[in-house]
């Protein structure tokens, strides 16, 4: 899909069972705006933040096109401001739910309104997005570029803003605002060559940049705060994109390179599970021969974040797609489909192998708050470390081992089964709404031995 078609296509809108569960749920988040609160008020010189450090920008879709965007800073901590990225370290070191919250509420966003196209909405004879080099767009572009956290100086309207609305930043946790007025760079950041090629280029589609940047090593999450800074992509055609719109177009966009790379990779021959469990959510992986196909099942217990009817039944949904891959957006389970696809891909292309992949995902009650699409990102990566079965390589004070049950099995059925008793639904259930479960008992002889 082109990044345009994309965005077009935008998740429902679950504003409304947000709000009803965050009356539901105490978050705990008040606590942390209390001790940032005091840390702020000690940071602040007049009207002035001095000596912020921006590890990360933040760019809002409220009002599109004309939309808030925003530095991310962390105020009284700036010596420890890459643990404020949202990235697989977080993953790495056993962050709880906890942890999450109290790292995105301590992140100052200091924002100005935009339009996508143009650094300034009063005037649309204002430079476009690819020129701005200068002002808040451009000082937010430096920092969404630079391989490291950026010091700067912000200039501030008014206090932040510590309130927190029930269907917005409870639901996405993140921390106060405050609109500024001016920011400044007190340092000349380090881009890396590669980001400066991609900037260089005028004819270069957001899509081939994207796919370069990953080819040279850097991770999604680095690529995601460069396209939503404007600095990808054909340079009449760059604008900011909203963050949580990035996240899905890179996954997507990754995704559907390493696909191309495996399509004409020979098949595994053997049928593997691959298990994980991290904050509340539990994830098993079956790998069967096969070409290509790829499906997501996702399995949300009443109470938990996307399911608020604490009486109501297990709410169930699926997506897939075939050797070929989507050419529509994926509306029933978002952007943890792309997530969960691209940590699957990743694994058949360092083996040089294609499989069939089913993803069952079960999101429990102990879900209570959501922290992105990065933990499904980063369990289903982490799933393929160790041998088929083995989730012992993660911090096994967040989750009690799934491991030693399954590991290999003679075929698809045996695997699906064997994993069946574990699942929140019964097994006809899943069938149902699953196609690569439906077939099973059809098409066994497509994944034996």
């Amino acid at each position: 899909m082109r990044l345009d078609d994309y965005i077009e296509e935008l998740e429902p809108d679950e504003e409304a069972k947000r709000r009803r569960l965050a009356k539901e749920k105490s978050y705990a988040i008040t606590d942390h705006l209390e001790e940032f609160e005091q840390r702020f008020d000690d940071a602040l010189s007049g009207d002035t933040l001095v000596g912020s450090t921006a590890p990360s920008i933040f760019v809002g879709r409220s009002n599109y096109p004309d939309i808030p965007i925003g530095v991310l800073s962390p105020v009284g901590d700036e010596d420890a401001a890459e643990e404020y990225v949202t990235d697989g370290n977080w993953y790495q070191q056993g962050y709880a739910i906890d942890d999450v919250l109290q790292r995105r509420t301590g992140l100052l966003n200091s924002n100005k309104r935009a339009n996508v196209e143009s650094p300034s909405i009063a005037s649309r004879l204002t430079p476009s997005v690819h020129d701005s080099w200068d002002g808040f767009v451009g000082v937010q572009r430096e920092v969404a570029i630079a391989d490291r956290p950026v010091d700067l100086e912000i200039g501030l309207d008014d206090t932040p803003d510590l309130s927190l609305n029930a269907g917005t930043d409870v639901a996405t946790p993140r921390g106060p605002r405050a609109n500024a007025r001016n920011a400044e760079l007190r340092e000349n950041p380090y881009v890396p060559k590669p980001v400066k090629k991609t900037l260089e280029d005028d004819d270069w589609q957001a899509q081939g940049a994207m796919t370069y940047l990953y080819r040279r090593g850097f991770d999604v999450y680095d690529i995601n705060s460069i396209l939503s800074a404007g600095a990808l992509g054909e340079t009449k055609q760059r604008r900011l994109v909203p963050t949580r719109w990035s996240i899905t177009a890179v996954d997507d966009t990754v995704g559907q390179f390493l696909r191309g790379r495996i399509r004409s990779e020979p098949s595994i021959d053997e049928v593997q599970v691959r298990v994980n469990e991290y904050m509340g959510n539990r994830y098993w992986i079956v790998l069967a021969p096969g070409n290509w196909e790829f499906e997501l099942v996702e399995m949300k217990a009443p109470g938990s974040i996307w399911n608020p009817n604490q009486n109501g039944d297990i709410w169930l949904q699926s997506a897939n797609e075939g050797y070929d891959g989507r050419t529509s957006y994926v509306e029933e389970t978002a952007g943890a489909y792309y997530a969960a696809r691209l940590g699957v891909l990743e694994y058949l292309e360092s083996i040089g192998r294609q499989a069939k992949c089913l993803v069952l995902r079960e999101v429990s009650d102990d879900y209570w708050a959501p922290v992105g699409v990065w933990q499904v990102r980063e369990s289903v990566r982490n799933a393929f470390d160790g041998t088929p079965g083995s989730a012992s390589t993660q911090p096994a004070s967040k989750r009690e081992s799934l491991a030693g049950e399954y590991g290999e099995a003679e075929t698809f059925h045996q695997a699906v089964a064997a994993i069946a008793p574990q699942l929140p639904v019964s097994y006809a259930r899943l069938q149902r709404k699953s196609e690569l479960a439906a077939g099973l008992q059809t098409n066994l002889s497509a994944f034996s031995h």
